[in-house]
């Protein structure tokens, strides 16, 4: 986010995951991050690890731990809720934690991320639904299942 122009993550880059992820998509994904392969200056972040079972976790902890000492050198980071910070994948790497805040204020992220979601013309896309033609939006309401 230092520059406008640095775009946003591709999907290849990201896993976000949820109770449902399973092994082999941690797997892919740690792969992709860890084993070199033209790679470049890519980093990987893995969303929500603290939301991966037990099983896929410890699975995902043997995996990077064997592939690490493979690899010449990788850009991870594992991002989880501070509130589940006992969960397997937050204790498994406790050693290398950071607690961040947002570096920018947020109209500048909020800026940024407008720059990237934006799209150039409304022509017949479903991005004219939300405003200033993004095609990102949050859609929320206070009450429970009301079509949203």
């Amino acid at each position: 986010m230092n520059s406008p122009e640095q775009p946003l993550p591709t999907c290849d880059e990201v896993l976000l995951c949820t109770p449902r992820t399973t092994a082999e998509q941690v797997e892919l994904f740690l792969r992709r991050c860890l084993l070199p392969c033209g790679r470049g200056e890519r980093i990987y972040s893995l969303l929500f690890a603290d939301e991966l079972s037990y099983d896929v976790s410890c699975r995902a902890e043997k995996l990077f731990q064997h592939l690490q000492r493979r690899s010449d050198g990788y850009r991870l980071v594992i991002v989880c809720d501070c509130e589940r910070e006992h969960s397997y994948i937050p204790s498994a790497f406790s050693h290398c934690r950071v607690h961040t805040v947002p570096q920018r204020p947020l109209p500048e992220i909020q800026q940024y991320l407008r720059h990237h979601f934006r799209v150039a013309q409304a022509s017949g896309s479903a991005a004219s639904v939300f405003e200033d033609n993004m095609c990102v939006g949050i859609v929320s309401s206070a009450r429970a299942g009301v079509g949203k």
